[in-house]
């Protein structure tokens, strides 16, 4: 799901070598943080989107806001009149989960560096197909946690579970048998 920003027109941009000033129209920008505009970010950049939030510069993050763009053609120029305002809304954004679903982590992090071909790595070894590229980030990061947890084999049980069920069985048979050993 897409979230749309607006930009007002302005009309106080001095240009010198004209000796005027210049307006400039208002613009409405559709904007999708989904696993494709990573991968653009960081075939730009070459390092993880991922991962530590103050990594990045405003020059960089303004790129990320650029490949976040879904119409094409927009002017450069637009990106520097966003205002706090926007940033906030458009930051606000990535970090919205976009899911009610909630998946038990074993409370460990994870010290692998998340890049955008290991998320198509999990989509593909999880068979979700390519068009979810396209969601929201966090929804899809979510689908693979659920298909992850969903698909994880069954914990062992220890020698203690293992005998106990067993004692519980051999005393389910002798009860139902009317057997004493």
């Amino acid at each position: 799901m897409p979230i749309t920003i607006h930009i007002p027109k302005t009309d106080d941009l001095w240009d010198p070598i004209k000796e005027e000033f210049i307006t400039q129209p208002a613009v409405t920008l559709q904007l999708e943080h989904s696993l494709l505009s990573i991968s653009k970010w960081e075939a730009k950049y070459h390092r993880p989107f991922l991962g530590k939030k103050d990594n990045k510069t405003g020059e960089e993050m303004l790129d990320y806001i650029r490949m976040m763009t879904i119409a094409p053609k927009v002017s450069p120029e637009v990106y520097y009149r966003l205002s706090q305002e926007n940033m906030d809304e458009i930051m606000h954004y990535v970090e919205n989960p976009m899911t009610a679903t909630t998946v038990r982590e074993n409370g460990t992090p994870s010290r692998e560096i998340v890049t955008s071909e290991l998320i198509y790595y999990w989509m593909i070894s999880l068979g979700i197909p390519f068009e979810c590229q396209k969601w929201h980030l966090n929804r899809l990061m979510m689908l693979i946690r659920v298909c992850s947890a969903k698909n994880a084999k069954p914990r062992k049980m220890s020698k203690g579970e293992i005998h106990r069920r067993n004692s519980a069985l051999n005393a389910a048979r002798r009860a139902q048998l009317h057997s004493t050993g």
